[in-house]
C-alpha cells in the first residue's frame, strides 16, 4: 500500500522533564479505503538508542548488568531491579557503534572490540518515537566485574558473567523481564557459532 498518508492537524509539545511528550492530532489511512477520523495521541519523546551483548568468545560466555528501573517500580513489579544487555542513548555526533563502544566503558567497565549488527527494534511504538539498534560485540569477559554507571546520572550497575548456553536460558525462560535484550540475546543466539569462530582469531 504505497499510497497510505498521515495527515498531522496539530502537533505540540505538552511536556519537557528528564523526557518529553508530543501531543498529536492526526488521522490516517484506513485498510478499508480513505482516510480515518482525527485522533488524539501522546508521544513520549525519549531519542534513540543503541545495545550490545558483550560477549567473550574465547570463554564463550556474555556479560550481563543489573539495575534499578523506575518504571518496573512504578508498574508495582516485586522485583524492579533489572537483568539487561549494555545500553545508551544516542547523543548528537554518534554512531549507533560508538553507543556501544561508549556503554561498555560506562556501564560494564570493558572495552568493546568488534561487533556484529542483529536489527533495530522499536521497544513500545504504540507510545514512543524510540528505536533501540542491536548488536552483538567483542569482548575479554574477564576483566567485567563489579559496580559501575555514572554516579551523576543516579547509574549504580553490577556487572557480572554467565554462560552463553545460561544466558540464551533467561531469554528463553522469561526470566530478563526485558525485551530488548530478549530480542537481542534470540537473534545473536543464530549467529554464535559463526562469530565464536571468526572471533577466536584475534584482529
Amino acid at each position: 500500500m504505497d499510497d497510505r498518508i498521515v495527515e498531522v492537524d496539530e502537533k505540540k509539545r505538552v511536556f519537557q522533564g528528564y523526557f518529553a511528550v508530543d501531543q498529536y492530532k492526526l488521522r490516517h489511512s484506513q485498510f478499508a479505503g480513505g482516510l480515518g477520523p482525527v485522533i488524539q495521541r501522546e508521544i513520549f519523546e525519549r531519542g534513540h538508542a543503541a545495545a550490545v551483548i558483550p560477549y567473550d568468545p574465547i570463554r564463550d560466555q556474555a556479560v550481563l548488568i543489573e539495575q534499578f528501573r523506575p518504571g518496573l517500580y512504578a508498574a508495582q513489579s516485586d522485583n524492579p531491579w533489572l537483568t539487561e544487555i549494555v545500553a545508551g542513548n544516542i547523543d548528537d555526533g554518534e554512531t549507533v557503534e560508538d553507543v556501544c563502544r561508549r556503554e561498555g566503558k560506562e556501564e560494564a567497565g570493558i572495552e568493546i572490540g568488534r561487533l556484529e549488527y542483529l536489527s533495530t527494534q522499536f521497544m513500545s511504538p504504540g507510545a514512543t518515537t524510540e528505536s533501540i539498534a542491536l548488536f552483538i560485540g567483542e569482548c575479554d569477559s574477564s576483566t567485567a566485574s563489579g559496580f559501575h554507571g555514572l554516579p551523576q546520572e543516579g547509574e549504580d550497575i553490577r556487572v557480572f558473567t554467565k554462560p552463553w548456553h545460561d544466558v540464551v536460558e533467561l531469554a528463553l525462560s522469561g526470566a530478563l523481564r526485558n525485551a530488548m535484550s530478549t530480542v537481542a540475546i534470540l537473534q545473536a543466539n543464530h549467529r554464535i557459532a559463526h562469530l565464536r569462530d571468526a572471533w577466536s582469531t584475534p584482529i
